[in-house]
């Protein structure tokens, strides 16, 4: 294989003491254990599905297009660009306090959120990570980064723990671009889950377009309040800013596609953003244990052409791109490689789906984009008439 070319690397941010979060064993993501089951299973998030991530981008084809940079870990002050006021981040500290005391056990923050000896650690690596991949770019070091990250962030909200999430990772560094001078970021998140913490944190402004591709699970409690549906536009000066695609159950790489060239293309087209921030989750594949879509490598690999074309209209290139779920241990990093693929717009496949195969009907999915395109029409001020 030829050397990459150089405007064809993306700079992965990585540190192995993300590693370090134990989130256990029980009845998929409870922690339970019934005392009738001979075998319990890990914690959908938990690291062997980032240690197969790391090996595929360091062994297998696409490793000529990969430069390692280190993580390191968020400074508290740091964390208060978004999580603000500080009270839950001292909460945070406090609890890990007592873990690390106890050192018997952990605490359950929220529904399938656990916070272990080691975990707060790790979670100020994922947050410290992401935002120096953002200063990479802002720096002019790189036009692709990839903060390989965990725990993950994107249903953190500025004052409440969710969905596995302590930090909100991609939300630190949108607001370090816009402090940093960029005037408006486009969050583009196809995790099969509503990227609601993102939302939440800049619900009530229009400096950031705020996209989701979602399965369409509603709300599923306290610590997630929102139901990701299609009404949910921003609030005020936001309004019309957060775009949700709540896409039915079962949509596949045609269905995503459509979606993404039907909707998401040409409202970033109109908002026209100086950085982009591509928020992934392999947790959209067919064979996820923690969602119901049907997305193979093709379509990620596509999604991440369709990306990388956005920014090479709107950001000069400009790309950070944030992990987020995945949880089938094989698959998902199969799936990061397409992406990757994707996004360095590479003209064909480095490496061969090793499992997919599912008839897909996107007869649903077309009807609900053509609805939802409408709605938008009416709906949402910068795009009525487009």
């Amino acid at each position: 294989m030829a050397a990459a070319c150089s405007n064809k690397i993306i700079d992965v941010f990585w540190h192995e003491g993300m590693l370090n979060h134990e989130t256990g064993k029980g009845v998929f993501d409870s922690g339970t254990d019934p005392g009738f089951l001979d075998v319990l299973e890990k914690h959908p998030e938990n690291s062997d599905r980032i240690k197969n991530m790391v090996s595929i981008l360091q062994k297998g084809p696409i490793y000529p297009y990969i430069s390692w940079q280190l993580g390191r870990p968020a400074q508290v002050p740091e964390l208060l660009s978004f999580h603000a006021p500080a009270e839950y981040i001292d909460e945070l500290v406090e609890a890990d306090k007592q873990v690390e005391a106890d050192k018997q056990g952990g605490k359950m923050i929220c529904a399938g959120t656990f916070l272990n000896p080691g975990s707060w650690d790790a979670a100020l690596l994922a947050a410290g990570t992401t935002l120096s991949a953002m200063k990479h770019i802002l720096d002019g070091h790189g036009k692709l980064a990839y903060a390989l990250v965990r725990p993950p962030g994107h249903h953190a909200q500025p004052k409440q723990a969710d969905g596995y999430c302590f930090l909100n990772n991609a939300g630190l560094a949108v607001q370090l671009a816009l402090d940093s001078g960029c005037k408006k970021v486009t969050v583009i998140d196809i995790d099969v889950h509503y990227g609601n913490g993102t939302a939440e944190g800049f619900y009530r402004t229009d400096k950031v377009l705020t996209v989701s591709l979602h399965m369409n699970h509603g709300s599923w409690g306290p610590s997630h309040p929102q139901n990701g549906s299609v009404g949910e536009l921003g609030e005020g000066e936001g309004f019309g800013y957060n775009l949700n695609i709540p896409l039915p159950n079962g949509t596949g790489d045609r269905g995503y596609g459509y979606a993404m060239k039907e909707l998401v293309v040409p409202a970033v087209h109109k908002f026209e953003p100086d950085m982009i921030v591509f928020v992934v989750g392999q947790d959209s594949s067919a064979f996820d244990p923690n969602g119901r879509q049907c997305l193979t490598m093709d379509g990620y690999r596509e999604i991440g052409r369709i990306v990388h074309s956005l920014a090479n209209k709107h950001s000069g290139g400009k790309i950070l791109i944030v992990q987020e779920g995945g949880y089938h241990i094989t698959y998902s990093a199969y799936c990061l490689h397409a992406i990757l693929e994707g996004v360095l717009d590479l003209p064909q496949p480095l490496l061969c789906d090793p499992i997919a195969y599912y008839p897909e009907d996107e007869a649903f999915a077309v009807e609900f984009v053509e609805a939802t395109r409408k709605y938008h029409k009416e709906m949402v001020p910068f795009l009525k008439g487009s």
